[in-house]
């Protein structure tokens, strides 16, 4: 069988063969689908390294079949369809009984296709992060960033508060998609000051919620504007990614304010999960709009230089290991 490797050497992606796993009595295998390649974890915290990278780093969001059921596993039967917290490979081997993470393996219902499925991992933890802002009618929340990330935070806010939900990015692929999935507001940090624009939107108030879900070298720019953009006892809170660079942090712009790390409350993470599939069933979480690329297993080098070399063309990019 075939897998995605990391081996020694920036940029260094391969397709490896390796023999096909064998299952303990608490795990399942799953023949794979289709998987989603993160831009944040995978591109800027291992593809860019130079370090080797233990292969079950690589990937985290799998949709296959279920091909082999341990004999202590109750809940999942020969040939369910499932979503996977696993990595890029033709077959995976998941522990499902003694898992670090809560429901690693979830079945998929009809509604929801192997493409949507990959976003099931992404939508939870949007479903979850939203329901910590404490989002309420009235409110502006303002989310930095409409990568995978912010978008899908950005529809889990749309589908389950009433606030006044303005979506901020500086490339026209995102802003053309946040507009098209259900932002109230959408500003283009490339042609206008967000701030500003938050400011105006807002009666001079500023935001009551900032969600920083910036990745990469804008990062710490972003993160100064969200300082700015909200108002006092507003909530910054941080998910994004940023490339290995501090963020700066201004004690004349925090004091008032509520700063608060992406937190997931695992005691919630099933019912997040339940949410999130919910929303990719019933359209409220347009994963399929999100998907601009698609590549057979056997060119995951190239798609992996896609997503690096080409942010403003790239949103969801998924690698096919069976049509």
């Amino acid at each position: 069988m075939k897998r995605v490797a990391k081996p020694e050497g920036a940029y260094n992606i391969v397709v490896e063969d390796v023999n096909l796993p064998q299952i303990s009595p608490t795990q399942v295998l799953i023949r794979a689908e289709r998987s989603l390649i993160s831009r944040g974890s995978e591109i800027w915290r291992r593809y860019i390294r130079p370090e080797a990278i233990d292969h079950q780093m690589m990937g985290y969001s799998l949709t296959g079949t279920i091909a082999e059921v341990g004999s202590r596993v109750e809940e999942f039967s020969l040939g369910d369809r499932v979503a996977a917290l696993a990595p890029h490979a033709q077959y995976v081997a998941v522990e499902v009984i003694n898992s670090p993470h809560e429901s690693p393996v979830v079945i998929l219902p009809d509604t929801v296709s192997p493409e949507a499925g990959t976003f099931w991992p992404l939508g939870t933890s949007s479903v979850l992060w939203m329901w910590d802002t404490g989002a309420n009618e009235g409110d502006t929340l303002v989310i930095l960033g409409q990568g995978l990330v912010g978008s899908g935070c950005m529809q889990a806010a749309r589908a389950n508060s009433d606030a006044r939900i303005v979506a901020v990015d500086a490339l026209p692929l995102r802003c053309e998609l946040a507009t098209r999935l259900g932002a109230h507001h959408v500003v283009d940090a490339s042609k206008e000051d967000p701030v500003a624009a938050v400011k105006n939107l807002t009666e001079k108030e500023g935001a009551d919620i900032v969600v920083y879900a910036v990745g990469g070298r804008a990062g710490a720019k972003a993160f100064e504007q969200a300082q700015d953009m909200t108002k006092r006892g507003a909530l910054i809170q941080v998910i994004g990614l940023y490339e290995d660079e501090p963020l700066p942090l201004w004690s004349n712009k925090i004091q008032g304010r509520r700063l608060q790390g992406g937190y997931l409350d695992g005691s919630l993470r099933t019912k997040g999960s339940d949410k999130a599939l919910e929303l990719l069933g019933n359209g409220e979480m347009r994963a399929e709009d999100m998907i601009t690329h698609r590549f057979h297993f056997e060119d995951a080098p190239e798609a992996f230089d896609l997503l690096y070399n080409n942010l403003g063309e790239t949103m969801g990019v998924l690698l096919v290991w069976q049509d």
